[in-house]
């Protein structure tokens, strides 16, 4: 049912104070953002790393959601992220383990489709359940060209593997010279037999 943890989610009062601290100070890499007029708040995704992401949310308007969460706060973490292959699947085994969930969105073309489970029924962890293609996500800084699933980057006494990761993005393996090679004879040895 579920692929894995996608990101995990931070409410904020100052998204510009937010954004500095985790892309200036601790190197996150900016990908997708919006704003949802109606819900009155604004979500910008983060990588950090080879695979890891974290989404800053914060109100845009008066009536936006995320005041009570945020009152008398400047921040906190707000909800984990889990992506799924199939949402309807998931909603199907969900209510047949007696699990309630709310919020069914699927936002225009598809791209993104959402469920929640509320922290009552999730151990005081408020859980986005999604269907989405991560790679629409992240910046291009973070993945490989479309149609791409590696590269060899050459390194120092050896190589960087690059390689497209299932959840989005991408993970480097740093080989010295003796581990690529060893790397190429299995590769040609697994294709020969």
């Amino acid at each position: 049912m579920i692929s894995r943890i996608d990101h995990l989610s931070i409410a904020v009062t100052d998204h510009e104070q937010a954004r500095r601290f985790f892309q200036d100070i601790l190197g996150a890499v900016e990908g997708a953002s919006d704003e949802h007029e109606e819900l009155q708040f604004f979500w910008q995704l983060f990588s950090l790393g080879d695979l890891s992401r974290i989404e800053l949310i914060s109100p845009t308007g008066p009536q936006s959601f995320l005041h009570p969460f945020l009152d008398g706060r400047q921040g906190g973490v707000h909800h984990l992220t889990l992506e799924t292959p199939d949402l309807y699947k998931a909603m199907e085994d969900l209510k047949s383990r007696g699990i309630p969930y709310f919020g069914y969105h699927e936002y225009p073309g598809g791209i993104w489709k959402e469920i929640y489970i509320h922290p009552r029924d999730a151990f005081g962890v408020l859980i986005q359940i999604a269907e989405f293609r991560p790679d629409d996500f992240l910046s291009e800084q973070v993945k490989l060209p479309a149609g791409r699933r590696w590269k060899v980057e050459k390194k120092a006494g050896g190589c960087a593997l690059v390689l497209s990761h299932p959840g989005g993005g991408v993970v480097k393996v740093e080989l010295d010279e003796q581990e690529a090679r060893a790397l190429l004879a299995e590769l040609g040895q697994a294709l020969e037999g």
